[in-house]
C-alpha cells in the first residue's frame, strides 16, 4: 500500500534502481507505474471527508509497508474456512492474474480508507456486484455439502476476521505505534465489515482473537487440498530476480507471525531464519522507493481534506466540542 517515513534508513539505492523499483511495486498494487490511475486520483475528490479520521488507526495501519506482508497473512488465514476458499476456487482469476487481484484489493482498501464516503460507497458497491454473481457449495469443516455466496454473511465475516488480524498483527511487528492501539483500528476497520455486510464485528482485539478461535474449536476450519493449494501458490513469488528474493523473504515473515494452532492446518513451518528482522530491511527499501517519487493515496486524500477546510465543509478537529468519533 502506501509507506510511512518512520521506519529505518535502508542501505543507498541509485536512482535510476530506485526509481525502476518504485515503478514495479506501484504496477503490483496499483496497476499503474506511476501509482495514479483514475481512481487514486480520485482520492482528491469528493465532497466529504470518508468514513476515516485522517492519521487515525485505519490511515496508519494501511499507510505502512508492513502491509505487503499483511496481505500475504491474511490470504492464508481465508484459505482455512472452506466456503470463502470455495468462491476463490471456483471464480478468482487469482492464478491467471495473480497482480491484478492484488491490484482490485488495493484498490477498495484504499478507496475505503482514503476516499470520500460517496468514493468508498461507489468501490464498495462494485465489489458487491461482483460478490453477487459468486456462489457454488461446498464441502465444510463437518464434512457437509453446503451452499455458498459471496454475499453471504457468515463468509463474510472470517474474511474480516482474518483481515484484521492479519493487518494489524503485521503492523505491530514492522510499523510505528498506532494512535490509541490495537483495540482502535479493531474498532475502526470494523466499520469496513459492516459495509460488506458482517454482522456484529468485532470492536477489540480481544474479541477479534475470541471470534477467530471460535471458528478453530467448532471445527469449520479445515486444511483441505484446496488450502494447500493457495500456500503452495503463494509460495511462489509473482516477481523474478531481486523481488523474487524479497517476496520469499515476506511470505517467510507472514508464516512466522500465524499462531501455530493455524499454521498446523495450513501445513506450514516457521523457518528458524531471523525474518522477522531481515523483512524489516526488505520493507525499509521498500519505502525508500516509493516514497522517492509523487503523491501517494494518503496524499491524495489531504489534499481533498485541505480542499474542504478552505471551502468551510470540514469537521471539526477531534479534539474539539461536536467532532466526530474516529469510528464514525
Amino acid at each position: 500500500m502506501q509507506a510511512t517515513r518512520t521506519t529505518p534508513d535502508a542501505a543507498p539505492l541509485r536512482p535510476g534502481r530506485l526509481a525502476a523499483l518504485r515503478s514495479r511495486l506501484l504496477t503490483a498494487v496499483s496497476g499503474d507505474p506511476d501509482g495514479a490511475p483514475a481512481w487514486v486520483l480520485a482520492l482528491a475528490e469528493g465532497d466529504d471527508e470518508g468514513y476515516f479520521v485522517e492519521d487515525g488507526p485505519a490511515w496508519t495501519v494501511h499507510e505502512g509497508t508492513a502491509t505487503f506482508v499483511a496481505g500475504i497473512r491474511a490470504l492464508l488465514l481465508q484459505a482455512l474456512h472452506p466456503g470463502p476458499m470455495a468462491g476463490v476456487h471456483d471464480w478468482s482469476r487469482y492464478r491467471e492474474d495473480p497482480l491484478g487481484r492484488l491490484s482490485g484489493t488495493v484498490r477498495w482498501i484504499l478507496c475505503l480508507t482514503y476516499g470520500s464516503k460517496t468514493q468508498a460507497d461507489a468501490e464498495t458497491a462494485r465489489v458487491g456486484r461482483f460478490h453477487a454473481r459468486v456462489n457454488g457449495s461446498y464441502v465444510d469443516g463437518a464434512g457437509a455439502e453446503r451452499a455458498y455466496s459471496a454475499a453471504d454473511p457468515d463468509l463474510a465475516d472470517w474474511v474480516h476476521l482474518a483481515f484484521t488480524d492479519a493487518f494489524l498483527t503485521c503492523h505491530e511487528t514492522w510499523g510505528r505505534p498506532i494512535p490509541g492501539g490495537a483495540d482502535a483500528y479493531v474498532a475502526e476497520w470494523a466499520l469496513a465489515g459492516r459495509l460488506m455486510r458482517v454482522q456484529d464485528p468485532p470492536t477489540s482485539r480481544a474479541e477479534l482473537h475470541a471470534r477467530m478461535d471460535g471458528y478453530l474449536e467448532r471445527g469449520e476450519l479445515r486444511g483441505d487440498e484446496r488450502a494447500r493449494d493457495v500456500v503452495r501458490f503463494l509460495r511462489k513469488p509473482p516477481f523474478a530476480g531481486r523481488m523474487g528474493f524479497a517476496y520469499r523473504m515476506l511470505f517467510a515473515s507472514a508464516v512466522a507471525t500465524i499462531p501455530r494452532r493455524y499454521r498446523r492446518l495450513l501445513g506450514v513451518r516457521r523457518t528458524p531464519l531471523p525474518v522477522i528482522t531481515a523483512t524489516r530491511v526488505v520493507l525499509a527499501v521498500a519505502e525508500r522507493a516509493l516514497t522517492s517519487g509523487g503523491p501517494r493515496a494518503n496524499d491524495r486524500a489531504r489534499e481533498r481534506l485541505r480542499r474542504l477546510e478552505r471551502e468551510g465543509r470540514a469537521a471539526p478537529d477531534p479534539g474539539e466540542p461536536g467532532a466526530r468519533p474516529a469510528s464514525a
